[in-house]
């Protein structure tokens, strides 16, 4: 008897409960006793969905039994709950990341990926648990994402009536979802107006349209409160300073050279003030690389594997 020997890989589905009572909705492939978990956290307004295109890619060595793969939706984002904590803040992310550790990675090596919000979520969980970082985590990839500094005091009178504006407006459009949620649908994302303004915040020239259909989809299911909610967590954001606790692990960086949302100068900073860290400026790409060059991303995730 001939034919392809399959190998059936373990999927298991869990609700990681926070100290403030969130469920994180998490998914796990590939066995208990891989030699190395990676632990992948998603960007603003995405959900574990956005990882696919990396993890199809890492599926070998899943199936192999070499690695185990650990996908989780954000607070407040995917089907994910939001927890009793307001406002949010990247710290908390940092501390729901360590409450997914904890609950689905007790043991073993772990590698750590994070695109544009989940890499800030890394460096505030290196911030708040540095002893995490070479015990527990071996290497980490921050994939369009910053350290801080993603917001500038007012400079015009224009700006400065907006930072006066922002948070009425924001909490007008969360008492009043329903209605914005009714706007929302009138420009659906199958609708070219809503993939065109997509395309053009968040993808380079080279991304296709299968792709900017697929990432527009993924964040027309964010609610209108993680929208907002988390806008002012990401400008208060700032660890610069807990970036030396990356430079004892591995640290492979990438950004797309189009990214609008987090320039490539960010990248740069980390790059610099982590001595472990390589660079990897992707041409014709934006802030989604992720979606528009996964076999990078995966490649990086790989060259941090644990050897042994």
């Amino acid at each position: 008897m001939t034919g392809t020997l399959t190998r059936t890989v373990q999927h298991a589905v869990h609700a990681v409960r926070t100290a403030d009572g969130a469920q994180l909705h998490a998914t796990v492939d590939g066995p208990d006793d891989a030699p190395v978990t990676v632990v992948l956290a998603h960007g603003w307004t995405l959900a574990q969905a956005a990882w696919d295109d990396v993890a199809d890619l890492l599926a070998t060595e899943v199936v192999a039994g070499e690695v185990r793969l650990v996908r989780y939706d954000q607070r407040g984002h995917g089907r994910s709950t939001w927890g009793s904590t307001d406002p949010v803040s990247i710290d908390l992310l940092g501390d729901d990341l360590a409450a997914v550790l904890a609950a689905l990675v007790p043991t073993g090596p772990v590698v750590l990926g994070g695109h544009s919000m989940g890499g800030m979520t890394i460096m505030a969980l290196a911030a708040a648990h540095p002893e995490l970082i070479g015990d527990r985590v071996r290497g980490v990839a921050l994939v369009d994402t910053s350290a801080g500094e993603l917001s500038h005091p007012p400079r015009t009178a224009l700006e400065r009536l907006q930072e006066r504006l922002l948070p009425a407006v924001g909490t007008w459009a969360v008492a009043h979802a329903r209605r914005v949620e009714g706007w929302r649908r009138l420009v659906p994302p199958s609708h070219p107006r809503h993939r065109a303004i997509v395309r053009g915040i968040l993808y380079g020239t080279d991304a296709t349209d299968a792709m900017v259909a697929r990432g527009a989809e993924i964040m027309a299911g964010s609610s209108v409160r993680s929208f907002v909610a988390f806008y002012p967590a990401l400008g208060a954001h700032d660890k610069a300073q807990a970036l030396a606790e990356l430079g004892t692990v591995p640290v492979e960086i990438l950004v797309g050279d189009a990214d609008k949302l987090t320039p490539v100068k960010h990248s740069g900073r980390l790059a610099e003030a982590i001595p472990t860290a390589h660079l990897q400026i992707v041409p014709g790409c934006g802030h989604m690389l992720p979606q528009e060059r996964p076999d990078l991303v995966a490649a990086a995730i790989r060259r941090l594997l644990p050897s042994s």
